[in-house]
C-alpha cells in the first residue's frame, strides 16, 4: 500500500485538486486498492472548511470525482503514516519543517519535482486562475504515478 499526503497551506485548493486528481489517475490505472491518498494544510486558518469552489469547479469540468471534505492540518505523526509527502512550494515545505521536524526519511517532495522542475504550483487563492494550476497539479500526479511505476513500487 503506498500512502501519499498532498500539502498546501488552507488544504481547500492545491493539495485538495492534487488529492482527487491523484484518486482519479489511480482509479483509471485500476491502482486505486494499492493507495492511500490524503491532503493537508500547513496553516490552521482554513481548518472544517469544504474545498474551495474554484477547485470543485475545475474539477467537474475535468470530469473528476470528489467528495465532500474538511480542511485539516498536517501532524507530525504524518510524518510516520504517509510514505510521501507532496509540498506545492517553498513556503509548504518551509512550514512543514516546522511541523515535522527533518525529513530524515527523504519522504517530502515538492510536486513538480516529479516532473523534472523545481518550481511552486501557484496558488489559485492568490492568482484566481484555476486551470493553471490544474496544469501542474495534473502534470505532478501524472510524473509522481509514472515514478512509482518506474521504480517498481507498484
Amino acid at each position: 500500500m503506498i500512502k501519499i499526503l498532498f500539502v498546501c497551506h488552507g488544504n481547500i485548493c492545491r493539495s485538495t485538486m492534487a488529492e482527487f486528481v491523484m484518486k482519479d489517475l489511480v482509479r483509471k490505472a485500476n491502482l486505486a486498492d494499492k493507495f492511500i491518498i490524503n491532503s493537508a494544510a500547513t496553516s490552521r486558518e482554513e481548518i472544517g472548511a469544504d474545498t474551495h469552489y474554484g477547485t470543485k469547479a475545475k474539477l467537474r469540468e475535468m470530469n473528476i470525482p470528489f467528495t465532500k471534505r474538511k480542511a485539516v492540518q498536517v501532524t507530525k505523526s504524518d510524518y510516520d503514516m504517509y510514505d510521501y509527502i507532496i509540498v506545492m512550494d517553498n513556503n509548504n515545505l518551509r512550514n512543514l519543517r516546522y511541523i515535522i521536524g527533518e525529513d530524515t526519511q527523504h519522504k517530502v517532495h515538492k510536486m513538480m519535482a516529479f516532473a523534472g522542475e523545481m518550481r511552486d504550483v501557484k496558488d489559485p487563492w492568490y492568482t484566481d486562475n484555476f486551470d493553471e494550476t490544474y496544469a501542474d497539479i495534473d502534470k505532478g500526479c501524472r510524473a509522481l504515478l509514472d515514478y512509482l511505476r518506474d521504480n517498481g513500487n507498484i
